[in-house]
């Protein structure tokens, strides 16, 4: 049978999407693990070591899936010595020494180029909102980049930043972080995070790029300087240096040159000390040795501590109160204090439960479908043409979303199942148009199938554009899904059904 225009352009549709979804070379035929997160303050990152790369060997060992990389790592940092790390990736090889396993996260490597959103693969997601302030346009994109970029220095490199609206024109920032729970998501984004450094009352300098030169995050220039058991536990400080502007130097010297200088036992220091404070709380109190005074100096060495019921804990603690404040004054406070509307965390278990019962589901709906179009017409090719055509729209749905890197998430999914709902009640109006015993050509009425198929879908257009917005944007899923689904119906599988539909009448 002689293949029309339109049933071609389905095909190509089809191929096309395949591709998008499984890509070339097909992802299901790569072995390793994928890294999905890594510190930016590990020796690794510095070489060139990124999230997303491919780790396909340890050691020299070959990495097949987690479970090689799992029994490739296991038993190697349990000593607290000195440990050589070789990571083989896709894009090279990196060396690591240390006596603390890498900040490494990794998962298995996806099957497909599609993206599931923080509800099928696990993750948080927070609604946020500044306290006691209406923002605008251009208020809502600075917050939206200045969290963005606190967000990736803390190393939480997975995630999504982007403002959204409401109907009433509220404004919101939405963060998703999918594939992970990161506990630190709201302590970061529900406080500040103003940084002062003073001397007595007065602000010495501030977080932030105008009185930050530069933030030490190496091995040389950061580093726990060690850990002490005390009555409740175990605490253990952390040191960085950081190097201030010249005019954070200069304000430095001119307000030290008064200060008069107290002998002590362990030195000379200035009467007055440097107070860290963030949030209004103060975070350390530092001496000031008589050499500071009246001396612009750049170089300030930033300490603190972490404390915790064992050493483990307490080591734990410190390095993450040290990555908080050298992220903090790297970005600098957020211009408002911040409210969070909506804080959700979901377990990838149950994401990976709801999508096996969405497949059994759709396939069993299809199949009903199919069945009770065959008892109600009683024709095989019309029934099978059903399923084709029903099935062909999911997957080129799936293969638009993989080309624009769209996360699949419930409501994206609920507009995958609305789009084979309206599809179906198409299909059906094609074929009851088609079987009617008026005396017109099948071609005029295809025509007048369309013009039906065209009106409806003309109208659910205008009726789900509102849903970008509602909800603060989290029903947009929904929307493009169900837009993107009932535009390549109407354009790409319908005209192709009913070209059939015209080929089964002749035969």
């Amino acid at each position: 049978m002689k293949l029309g225009f339109k049933v071609w352009l389905l095909i190509f549709s089809l191929v096309l999407s395949f591709l998008f979804i499984f890509g070339l070379p097909p992802k299901f035929l790569e072995s390793g693990v994928v890294i999905t997160s890594i510190g930016q303050n590990s020796t690794l990152f510095d070489q060139g070591l990124k999230q997303g790369q491919v780790i396909i060997s340890i050691d020299g060992q070959k990495i097949s899936d987690f479970n090689d990389y799992s029994n490739a790592i296991s038993g190697k940092f349990i000593s607290g010595n000195e440990t050589k790390l070789i990571v083989g990736t896709n894009k090279g090889e990196y060396t690591y020494y240390g006596d603390l396993f890498p900040e490494l996260i990794v998962g298995e490597i996806p099957k497909t180029n599609l993206k599931l959103g923080l509800d099928l693969a696990g993750g948080s997601r927070a609604l946020i909102k500044a306290e006691n302030k209406s923002l605008d346009q251009g208020e809502l994109s600075d917050l939206v980049s200045i969290t963005q970029n606190r967000l990736n220095a803390f190393g939480l490199t997975d995630l999504k930043v982007s403002p959204v609206s409401d109907l009433s024109g509220n404004n919101f920032m939405l963060i998703e972080i999918a594939g992970a729970t990161p506990k630190d998501l709201k302590e970061l984004i529900s406080k500040q995070g103003k940084f002062e450094a003073k001397i007595g009352n007065v602000t010495v300098f501030e977080g932030g790029s105008r009185d930050i030169a530069s933030v030490g995050r190496d091995a040389q220039s950061a580093r726990i300087e060690g850990c002490n058991q005390g009555e409740g536990g175990y605490i253990c400080r952390f040191n960085f240096e950081i190097v201030l502007s010249a005019a954070a130097a200069e304000k430095h010297a001119e307000i030290t040159k008064n200060i008069p200088i107290n002998s002590t036992s362990q030195g000379n220091y200035l009467a007055e000390r440097l107070d860290l404070i963030l949030d209004d709380n103060l975070v350390d109190s530092l001496l000031i040795s008589e050499g500071l005074k009246g001396r612009a100096t750049t170089q300030i060495a930033i300490s603190g501590s972490g404390s915790g019921k064992t050493q483990e804990e307490a080591l734990s603690e410190a390095k993450a109160q040290m990555k908080k404040l050298q992220t903090i004054l790297m970005t600098g406070s957020l211009p408002y204090k911040l409210e969070i509307v909506k804080l959700d965390t979901i377990s990838p278990m149950l994401g990976e439960g709801f999508v096996k019962y969405i497949l059994f589901a759709g396939i069993v709906a299809i199949l009903s479908i199919s069945i009770i179009i065959f008892i109600r017409y009683q024709r095989w090719k019309i029934s099978l043409a059903v399923i084709l055509t029903t099935v062909s729209e999911v997957v080129i749905i799936l293969g638009i979303s993989a080309f624009i890197k769209w996360n699949l998430d419930f409501p994206s999914i609920a507009g995958i199942l609305a789009t084979i709902g309206t599809g179906v009640d198409d299909l059906v109006i094609l074929i009851d148009e088609t079987s009617t015993g008026l005396s017109l050509s099948i071609k005029q009425k295809l025509k007048r199938a369309f013009a039906i198929i065209l009106g409806a879908y003309f109208a659910s257009l205008v009726s789900l554009l509102p849903l970008m917005w509602a909800g603060a944007g989290l029903l947009k899923g929904f929307a493009i899904t169900t837009i993107i689904g009932i535009s390549v119906g109407v354009f790409i599988t319908r005209p192709a059904f009913g070209e059939l539909l015209k080929r089964f009448k002749k035969e």
